[in-house]
């Protein structure tokens, strides 16, 4: 009796270290899910800036006040404009997307249009995690992630304050990465400041 006593709490013991390491095991691959930052994250903030969703554009027509006026980009990557309706705008620079109304306007409406476009604001940045006042931020062009956690109300006393984790779309694909804090960001990142360890 004793000894099955003893086989049962080996096998109880034996299962529990098992359960044990297998959460350790989870634990590891889940710190090891965001990687350094890839190589498009650098090359993306050297980048002519692509448009998407949540930009605010001042579009200019030359001598067409009717035309001239500021236009949303919508959830679906469009832009509304006047006599030649939805221009598909998410992913194209802003000279693409002058080239691309100019040639829209030519088409029965106007002999030589001169379009010209600027940013009027930007699409925000998220900051989550351990941050004062965690949320959604205006984008500024040249803000750093220092900036970004500075507006949302600074580190929280458990902040890792080392690094920080971005989620970016880098043609059209959602990457993560671990940047440093003083690395530029772009519209329409979202930064999360994970804890410190100890």
């Amino acid at each position: 009796m004793r000894m099955s006593s003893v086989l049962s709490r080996f096998a109880a013991s034996k299962h529990a270290l098992m359960i044990g390491l297998a959460l350790a095991a989870a634990g590891l691959s889940g710190c090891t899910h965001y990687q350094p930052a890839p190589k498009a994250f650098q090359e993306a903030t050297i980048q002519p800036y692509r448009l998407d969703s949540g930009d605010r554009l001042r579009i200019t027509v030359f001598e067409q006040a009717g035309l001239t006026n500021t236009y949303m980009v919508d959830q679906a990557g469009y832009i509304s404009f006047p006599l030649v309706g939805q221009v598909p705008a998410r992913g194209r620079t802003l000279p693409e997307l002058e080239k691309a109304i100019a040639q829209k306007l030519q088409q029965g409406y106007l002999r030589d249009p001169d379009v010209t476009i600027e940013v009027d604001r930007y699409r925000s940045v998220f900051v989550m995690g351990e941050v004062g006042q965690p949320g959604q931020y205006s984008y500024v062009a040249g803000m750093t992630v220092q900036n970004a956690i500075a507006i949302a109300g600074g580190y929280s006393p458990r902040a890792n304050q080392r690094d920080v984790d971005i989620t970016r779309k880098i043609n059209g694909e959602i990457m993560t990465g671990r940047v440093s804090i003083s690395d530029p960001i772009l519209a329409g990142d979202t930064i999360y400041v994970r804890e410190r360890l100890f």
